[in-house]
């Protein structure tokens, strides 16, 4: 398989999937600006949308959009225990975590991004970053006594709770007022998939 990233991107959260999995893979960074790879070639001849993350399968077709391609991961390795089996109740609550991550956190951090800066208003920027801080207190309160999102294992859920987290610094977003998700990002950050993810995405 081969993962096409960006570095930091949302495509950190199913790297550090295929790594908590034990899958070999390759990776291959993408210029999102250019939408080009390293050879030049044009990125949008792999996937039209021109989006990571993006996996190439062994059998050559490829699968896009985040919170699948991290279930497809984690079912390829059901021992692992990064996605419940499918039909329970346990794997719908992942799901309905990676969905409200996905529409909720991630699209709510992007206005705050400073790239934006010449085109979002200050009082878009004051609604935007209300809004994600009552989201952000959602999650706040599902960690509650808990280690992970849904207890005491690890699940896909979390590596993109993570990656979503890991941005707010870039947005100088104060994460103090929610010590459940300080002490989670802390926590995943220790884990050794999780440092060898990063440390790959810096080499790349």
């Amino acid at each position: 398989m081969k993962l096409y990233y960006k570095p930091g991107a949302c495509s950190l959260s199913p790297h550090i999937v295929l790594r908590e999995a034990g899958l070999p893979f390759e990776l291959v960074k993408v210029d999102l600006a250019a939408k080009t790879l390293a050879d030049g070639s044009d990125f949008r001849a792999v996937n039209p949308k021109g989006q990571v993350p993006t996996l190439a399968l062994d059998e050559g077709s490829i699968l896009t959009e985040g919170a699948v391609i991290v279930q497809y991961v984690a079912d390829k390795v059901p021992a692992s225990g990064l996605i419940p089996a499918a039909g329970t109740m346990e794997r719908y609550r992942v799901q309905e975590l990676l969905n409200f991550i996905g529409s909720e956190l991630h699209k709510g951090v992007v206005p705050l991004f400073p790239m934006l800066n010449d085109v979002v208003s200050d009082t878009h920027r004051q609604f935007a970053t209300k809004v994600l801080s009552g989201k952000l207190a959602v999650l706040n309160q599902q960690l509650e006594g808990k280690a992970y999102l849904t207890g005491d294992s690890f699940t896909v859920a979390d590596a993109y709770a993570y990656t979503v987290l890991s941005w707010l610094p870039r947005i100088k977003f104060d994460l103090s007022p929610f010590p459940n998700l300080t002490a989670f990002a802390e926590r995943v950050a220790a884990r050794p998939a999780v440092q060898a993810a990063h440390a790959a995405e810096a080499q790349g």
